[in-house]
This record gives structure tokens, C-alpha cells and sequence, in this order.
């Protein structure tokens, strides 16, 4: 690779996964137990700038994402209050599921697509691919050892053998580790959440680092029921595309 196709990838990195980065960087500090104890309900003021930033991002994007975008909401509406509240697998800092929460999973799973539809990382797949494969088996580790987050580390493992009949859809799975695993620090990071220090508070063999590295697992399950109700709404052009795709393989 040379330098002019690595500053085009990252390029390509930072105008979508960078500025969700900075993005999470600036909102969720909002949210912080710093900025708390300087301003009341913060996270009302972190859930108005999600929305500013969730609307750009809407308005912007084709309608199979908008569709796509507002799928993503109400499944993480859903799911934030099975996991968090329900089964207690982490807690926010209010106890609470902030509103900003749900559009915030909805503008990660677009950023990601976005990062994989770029025309030079489409062409550097592959490489990536090896890339982030190497990322998530070293982050997932380190973890381990310096966290014992035995929890993280077999859901990262799980990440890696899900994928591996998976090439299409590889890039964009390993992509959203990555982007959750930012997430996950940064949120930590300010106190907006925390994990126990065991799967869900209640299986004392699988320890978690707060936050465990292979959350993004979850995430998939997003993206999984995005995709799933998008097919049962567009059954034939769902199909159209399927054919398209077989016949660009069999060229």
C-alpha cells in the first residue's frame, strides 16, 4: 500500500467513522458525571444534540437508510430496555434509558455502512478485513489479561466465528466493533453507564471489564432486525437485489 492509498483511506475513515467518533467524543460528554455537576439534566441537553445530529444524518440519506435508520431506533429502543433495564446487563447514570440512546445506535449502524460503501475501502476489503481481524483479536485480549474480562473476550470470539462464512459481510461487522469498542470506552469513560463486574450481575465465572471488549456482538442484533424488517417490507425488490448480486458472482 502506498501513501497515496492510505491517506485515501483515511480520508475515507475519518468523514464517516471519524465524525461519528467525534461526534460520541462531544455528546456523550455531555452526558458525563462531570458536566452533571456543573449543569441540571444534562442528559436532556446530550438528547438535543443527538437529535440535531440524528436529523443531518436522516435528511441526508437515501430512503432505504431512512427506513433503515428509524428500524434501528425502535429495535434499540426495545432492546436498551430489555438489556439494561430488564436484565440488568449494564446501567446508565440515572438508572434511567436515556432518550439520546436510541437515535445514537441508529447514527452508528449508518456511519458504518457509509465506511464500508466507500469505493477505496471497497477495493481494500480484504486487507481491512485482516486489519480489523487482528484489532479485535488484540484489543479483546489485552483485556483479558489486564481486565479479566473473560465475558468480552469469548463474545469477541464469537464475533470472529460468526463472520467466518460471512464475506460479505465481514467488513461491516468488524467496522462496528471497532466504532462500539470507542463507544464503550468513551461512555465508561465520562460514567454515563457501567458494566458489573460479571455478566449481568449474575454469572460470577464470566468477569467483565467495564466495558467488556465484545459488546458489538449485541449490536449486530440491530443491524439483524433492521435488515430483517426492511426484506418483509420490500419482498421484491429485496429479491430484485438478491439476483443482481448472483449475477455480478457469476461474472
Amino acid at each position: 500500500m502506498n501513501f497515496e492509498t492510505a491517506t485515501s483511506l483515511f480520508s475515507s475513515f475519518f468523514k464517516t467513522l471519524g465524525y461519528l467518533f467525534l461526534f460520541m467524543v462531544f455528546g456523550l460528554f455531555l452526558d458525563s458525571t462531570y458536566m452533571s455537576s456543573i449543569l441540571p439534566q444534562t442528559q436532556h441537553l446530550a438528547t438535543f444534540v443527538m437529535l440535531i445530529g440524528f436529523a443531518i444524518v436522516y435528511f441526508k440519506s437515501a430512503s432505504r437508510m431512512r427506513e433503515q435508520m428509524i428500524t434501528a431506533v425502535i429495535i434499540g429502543f426495545i432492546g436498551e430496555h430489555l438489556f439494561s433495564i430488564g436484565l440488568g446487563m449494564y446501567t446508565y447514570r440515572l438508572s434511567n434509558i436515556p432518550h439520546y440512546v436510541p437515535p445514537g445506535h441508529a447514527i452508528v449502524l449508518v456511519a458504518t455502512m457509509y465506511f464500508c460503501k466507500e469505493s477505496i475501502v471497497r477495493e481494500y476489503r480484504k486487507l481491512l478485513e485482516k486489519i480489523f481481524t487482528v484489532f479485535v483479536l488484540v484489543y479483546s485480549t489485552l483485556f483479558l489479561f489486564f481486565a479479566g474480562d473473560v465475558f468480552g473476550f469469548i463474545m469477541s470470539l464469537l464475533v470472529i466465528f460468526l463472520l467466518r462464512n460471512k464475506p460479505r459481510e465481514r467488513l461491516f461487522y468488524l467496522s462496528m466493533y471497532i466504532a462500539v469498542a470507542f463507544l464503550e470506552i468513551i461512555g465508561t469513560s465520562y460514567e454515563c453507564w457501567f458494566w458489573p463486574e460479571t455478566a449481568y450481575g449474575k454469572i460470577p465465572f464470566l468477569t467483565s471489564a467495564n466495558p467488556p471488549s465484545g459488546i458489538s456482538l449485541f449490536y449486530f442484533l440491530l443491524d439483524l432486525g433492521s435488515l430483517w424488517l426492511y426484506k418483509k417490507r420490500h419482498k421484491i425488490a429485496w429479491a430484485r437485489m438478491k439476483n443482481i448480486r448472483k449475477l455480478q458472482e457469476s461474472q
